[in-house]
């Protein structure tokens, strides 16, 4: 697959410094983006139902009992790593990240290093894709983070409920079921369903719509 000349911008363009955290990390401040702020530009970028993530390995590396905070607790230290997969329309890209858990209770500590491992792998393989997934932030002078950075319209509720009128009506007006799959798979469908902020129950109603068209008229057609 290609990617549309509006993706292929999103992706080039600069990183709002909104998003940048830091955090200290090793005696020195470190810059990142949160796991949250990655899917929400996948979902804007690729559209919500373009793109998968595919944990394909994570196991405990460490785990070790540790004093936890100045009251000195008794607790524990784990520490997972993760490979992920993200596949955006057939493109896949892999990364590996690493996840910490220390708490007084084992199994808290494991949860929090498996979800902190599958994040940060996620964010790793997303960031091979662009400047909004974090790829900036490996530049030690950012100077792909700015206030540059495009502001996408976002459709009311009023322009994504009529989207869904529309896409109804030209649904039923169907008479052929080839033509009515290619309609639903194209670019230009996939792309307005992404500029109007279809949610994925969204999506899924439009689609059963589709089949449901498609086997009528297969039945008429037979």
């Amino acid at each position: 697959m290609s990617f549309s000349d509006e993706q292929k911008q999103s992706l080039a363009a600069k990183l709002s410094p909104n998003a940048v955290k830091t955090r200290e990390q090793g005696g020195r401040k470190v810059s990142f983006v949160e796991g949250w702020h990655v899917i929400a530009e996948a979902n804007r970028i690729f559209g919500f139902d373009n793109w998968t993530r595919e944990t394909l390995d994570i196991k405990c590396v460490a785990e070790k009992e540790r004093e936890i905070g100045a009251s000195k607790h008794p607790g524990w230290g784990v520490t997972y790593v993760c490979k992920s997969r993200i596949i955006v329309d057939g493109v896949a890209r892999e990364g590996f990240g690493a996840g910490h858990g220390i708490d007084r209770d084992l199994g808290q500590a494991h949860e929090s290093a498996i979800k902190e491992a599958e994040t940060d792998s996620m964010k790793r393989a997303f960031m091979t894709f662009g400047n909004p997934f974090g790829l900036a932030l490996y530049d030690k002078q950012q100077t792909n983070v700015g206030d540059d950075a495009p502001i996408e319209k976002v459709a009311t509720l009023v322009e994504r409920n009529e989207y869904m009128v529309d896409c109804r009506e030209t649904i039923a007006q169907f008479t052929d079921a080839e033509k009515l799959a290619a309609w639903w798979k194209s670019d230009a469908q996939k792309e307005a369903r992404r500029k109007f902020g279809l949610d994925q129950s969204q999506i899924d109603t439009l689609k059963v719509a589709v089949i449901d068209k498609g086997k009528l008229l297969t039945k008429k057609a037979a």
